[in-house]
């Protein structure tokens, strides 16, 4: 079985290729409701839909940048527009429509643009300040809202309870069941009249109703859980300036006229225009199509909503929101087309067809078997042309019993038990800090062999404080020495330190609006920023004092950043970098001394800052190198500024402790068999004290530098990666090398984490890709899987556990079904085939479908992790789903009940000494009573798979308490008070004292069967 699964219902994690897709659903046979089944799918013709429009938006961008360039050109001899604003827009006090905004920017209309008097002139017609953004007052807001719309897509409508129960009854065998039920209504009441006539037909009325409703209550719980998370997914933040002040603001109330501020990695939020900012680049592919990135500044203004922010930062115009966007429109037929299937979704659509094929065969046989020992019986009495109503109704009763195998043979609640379980899996992991973005992350997780972490911000606390600097080439101790460091510097180089933290800055220092100073921006700038305000600096002075020329953001290939700034002195031009110490070191060849004097840097001097570099880094500390050069040559803004050159101004080594607990994580990882390295752009003795502090880097592992691993050869990384533990110094390329190799050549399942936009490829390339939430872009959270809200390793390992959790649920209740298909398949047919009767009645086998299908489902597929799972060795990718401990179980319960029922079908009457018109049927009720019994026990038997204490933990679990405890209610009312209707009757306390013991007799024979070794 195993083999034709993976031959033909076989999808990949992540990038399952739409023939693959198309393959298994063709390949899907005996589909009872393909509306239930298949919910949980993606919408190929809705996605074929989306990449129409995707094609249809690249046209008509590429023709509209193409019009936008010639009428650069022509721009002067334009006539002006003839727009007239409408009237209901005059009498709201704005001088222009969301109309004419929308196609502006869409349309890439420079000739609009300059009508309406270009950027600044369209903020004045939308009333809107440049510098000081829109006003908070809440009526204001709300009439911009009404006359603009809001920045919300156009989402499907939830359904509701009732859309739910009417798909769970498109079920193609409860409708045939349905049909049999009215025959026999109206044939009973015909020949028996009413009440009598009627108990089989609403008996078997009243079972659908009770599957449906149970089928459709679990469904719309599922579709509200799922709800639940996409509002999550969908929560993201973006600076703006309202009223003056900086703040964080949701992208769904985001209005036209709004300033967003922008930067590497964002995505931008709804269409607008670029008012000011450096060296933006922008990828406009997620759009488009189009792989190139588009540069917008002053002269092409033009911001996409849905675009990203590939290089540089800017503050932007909102002037279309909502589904007036291209993307919008985009968004709203992708949501459509769903997520694609999970790779266990597929698979056990696979057994599902597999299992309901042979059931249909042993349904046809049972019925030609059950129907030929009728004729027999007619043709040896000679009445086979005179039919009563009573063989009509048995004909009926012998047609429901073959469709009712149908029902219990075709196990249609596979698929949709790893969707249960993953919904309840991903409710859980959002308390738990994990935001699963596609379904499939949640059971590869349980897979995962290792995961490569970043260092700052995941294994660290990402709070970091200065507390060491060189400076001047004086080694002090910033944490101890505070304000006092201020007047041991000499004033000149304490001029250039602060007007090089100030200016050459991601971050900016602002006063929120309760009047307390804000440092805004990443943990590593505001550390610096903080030092700067501690040495005496002023952010907002600095700022005023020097015009800035130029712009090079930090990146994670160049490791540094860089300003050039226009001195007031003369306008003479002055550059700014930092970065990697080493890095910005060797682009030194001068130095600020202990005088304040610019010196040559000799070989003493490198040798001296190469050896404190290495003692900070040895102290677990990151450490920056600040330099500076002036330009006497002159420099043009399309120059890059130089990478040589530079006088060192100053080292400093900033403390980020490891977080609280990641060491146990580590420690936890190793004991589960997955491997975790640390992928950093540290320096290497940095890396490597945390490495060794968090438990990461022992005796025998290897820390190797990005440089030096990208030199190797393939059959050096073959002998090498096993040992790599530490990687420092790595570029997003090495990251992305290192999953690639340990994917494909060493064919681990590799989970890796990111944060920043150039992580986007190794988190895409990766079984699993985690994004954090705090720290990390836009970019790299559109990327990855699973979204770290904490950004705590720790949280990473809880995430593995769930997958485990979900994977090992789903292998539950696969055991524990197929065990229930097996019996009730071969009884049934058995049965028919040698005593020309089947024990188990449509009624009943329907009441058996419940419990093994929707309740064991809940029992079985939603119980919690615990701490056993980690001392397990993960799956990897080469693991068998149906294991062969799981066959043996199934085989070994299986074997166990048919005895038991068969036993009772021969020995029972004599045995309870049943005798008497109703005997058979108090032996068939008694049969019915054991069956179920065992599926009872075998329910708390398939807990464990391998472990013999099945209990452990049992009442953590609420729900499968609550699952057991309401089967045997029903299980009593159903025998005890629903005779009539189910074919049942009341049973004697020693028969159910019996009954209960043969189910029990299932634990220790299951015990028993996890001895023998597979």
């Amino acid at each position: 079985m195993e083999s034709y699964l993976n031959q033909n219902f076989d999808v990949k994690a992540k990038h399952s290729s739409e023939e693959a897709l198309e393959k298994w659903r063709n390949l899907c046979g005996v589909v009872k409701n393909p509306k239930r089944r298949f919910r949980f799918t993606a919408n190929l013709s809705k996605r074929y839909e989306a990449a129409a429009m995707r094609r249809t938006n690249q046209e008509k961008l590429r023709i509209a940048v193409l019009v936008s360039k010639a009428a650069f050109q022509f721009i002067s001899g334009v006539a002006p527009s003839d727009y007239t604003v409408p009237e209901e827009v005059k009498a709201a006090g704005f001088d222009i429509c969301a109309d004419e905004l929308g196609s502006i920017v869409e349309s890439h209309d420079v000739k609009k643009l300059k009508f309406h008097g270009g950027v600044d002139g369209l903020a004045g017609k939308l009333k809107a300040s440049p510098t000081e953004g829109l006003s908070t007052d809440a009526a204001h807001l709300s009439q911009r809202q009404d006359l603009f719309g809001i920045n919300k897509f156009a989402e499907s409508e939830l359904k509701s309870f009732w859309v739910f129960v009417w798909e769970a009854l498109q079920d193609m065998t409860l409708m045939i069941l349905g049909v049999c039920a009215f025959v026999s209504l109206i044939v009973g009441i015909a020949t028996e009249g009413w009440p009598k006539g009627s108990h089989d037909g609403l008996g078997i009325v009243a079972s659908i109703l009770l599957v449906v409703f149970v089928t459709a209550t679990s469904d719309y719980r599922q579709s509200l859980q799922f709800r639940d998370l996409d509002k999550e997914k969908k929560k993201i933040t973006v600076q703006v300036t309202r009223s003056g002040f900086r703040q964080k603001l949701s992208i769904y109330d985001l209005l036209p006229g709004d300033i967003v501020h922008l930067a590497i990695g964002d995505q931008v939020p709804a269409d607008g225009l670029f008012l000011s900012g450096f060296s933006v680049v922008i990828d406009e592919s997620s759009l488009t199509g189009e792989s190139e990135p588009v540069m917008v500044n002053a002269q092409n203004p033009f911001l996409l909503s849905g675009t990203k922010v590939q290089d540089g930062s800017c503050k932007m115009l909102i002037t279309t929101v909502g589904m007036r966007t291209q993307w919008g429109k985009l968004m709203a037929t992708l949501t459509e087309g769903g997520d694609d299937e999970t790779p266990l979704q597929v698979k056990l659509n696979g057994v599902a067809t597999i299992i309901g094929k042979i059931g249909l065969f042993f349904a046809v046989v049972t019925f030609a078997v059950l129907v030929q020992g009728m004729f027999m019986r007619k043709l040896s009495t000679g009445t086979h042309w005179i039919w009563s109503g009573d063989e009509a109704l048995e004909l009926l009763e012998y047609f429901a019993i073959a469709v009712t195998i149908v029902v219990v043979a075709v196990p249609e609640g596979l698929p949709l038990a790893v969707t249960l379980s993953l919904a309840f899996a991903m409710k859980k992991m959002m308390n738990d800090k994990a935001l699963v973005r596609h379904l499939a992350a949640c059971e590869t997780m349980g897979s995962a062999t290792t995961i490569c972490s970043d260092k700052t911000g995941t294994l660290t606390t990402n709070h970091m404080t200065v507390v060491k600097s060189c400076i001047c080439m004086n080694v002090q101790d910033v944490a101890n020495k505070g304000s006092s460091l201020q007047s041991e510097i000499p004033e000149s180089a304490l001029k250039l330190l602060i007007q090089s933290i100030f200016n050459n800055t991601g971050g900016e220092v602002v006063v929120n609006k309760h009047g307390k100073t804000e440092i805004l921006g990443t943990p590593t700038e505001t550390a610096i920023l903080e030092l700067g305000l501690s040495l005496g600096g002023k952010f907002q002075e600095e700022r005023k004092s020097y015009k800035v020329i130029k712009v090079e953001p930090f990146n994670s290939t160049k490791k540094r950043m860089g300003v050039v700034i226009e001195l007031p002195e003369g306008g003479s031009l002055r550059a700014h970098t930092k970065g990697a110490s080493e890095i910005v070191l060797a682009a030194c060849d001068k130095v600020v001394n202990s005088s304040g004097e610019v010196v040559p840097l000799d070989e003493e001097s490198i040798k001296y800052l190469n050896v404190t570099i290495n003692e900070f880094a040895n102290e677990a500390l990151r450490t920056l190198c600040l330099a500076y050069m002036d330009l006497e040559n002159g420099f043009s803004p399309d120059e890059a500024i130089p990478a040589s050159g530079f006088t060192c101004v100053g080292i400093v080594g900033i403390k980020d402790p490891v977080r609280a607990g990641v060491k146990e994580s580590v420690e936890l990882c190793r004991r589960a068999g997955i491997t975790v390295r640390m992928v950093t752009g540290d320096n290497i003795n940095t890396a490597k004290a945390i490495a060794r502090e968090c438990g990461i880097l022992t005796d025998d592992g290897i820390a190797i530098e990005g440089p030096v691993f990208r030199e190797k050869s393939q059959e050096e990384l073959l002998e090498l990666i096993p040992k790599i533990q530490v990687m420092a110094r790595s570029s997003p390329m090495d990251k992305h090398t290192l999953v690639k190799q340990l994917r494909t050549t060493f064919d681990e399942v590799v989970a890796v984490t990111g944060d920043g936009t150039n992580d986007a490829p190794a988190l895409h390339e990766a079984d699993i890709g985690l994004a954090m939430g705090i720290a990390g872009t836009e970019v790299a959270k559109e990327s990855a899987d699973v979204i770290i809200l904490d950004d705590n390793f720790s949280t990473i390992v809880t995430v593995a556990k769930w997958g485990r959790s979900v994977y090992i649920n789903i292998q539950k209740f696969v055991q524990f079904q197929l065990t229930v298909n097996v019996v009730a398949l071969i009884v049934n047919f058995s049965s028919a085939c040698l005593t020309g009767d089947a024990p188990l009645t449509a009624v009943q086998l329907l009441w058996v479908n419940m419990i093994m299908d929707t309740l064991g489902a809940l029992a079985l597929a939603t119980e919690p992790p615990n701490n056993e799972l980690m001392k397990r060795l993960p799956v990897g990718r080469r693991g068998n789903f149906i294991t062969n401990a799981m066959w043996r179980n199934i085989l070994g319960q299986s074997v166990y009940q048919f005895i038991v029922i068969w036993f009772l079908q021969a020995k029972g009457k004599s045995m309870f000494g049943l005798d008497g018109p109703d005997s058979t049927l108090m032996l068939n009720t008694l049969i019915f009573n054991c069956f179920v019994f065992c599926q009872v026990f075998n329910e708390i038997s398939s807990r464990e798979m391998e472990e013999i204490d099945v209990f452990k933990g049992i009442l953590d679990n609420y729900v499968f308490v609550v699952v057991i405890g309401a089967t045997v209610f029903f299980q009593i009312i159903i025998i005890e008070f629903l005779g009539t209707f189910a074919s049942t009757t009341p049973l004697t306390i020693v028969q159910w004292i019996f009954s209960i013991i043969i189910g029990f007799l299932g634990m220790p024979i299951a015990a028993g069967l996890k001895m023998i070794p597979v």
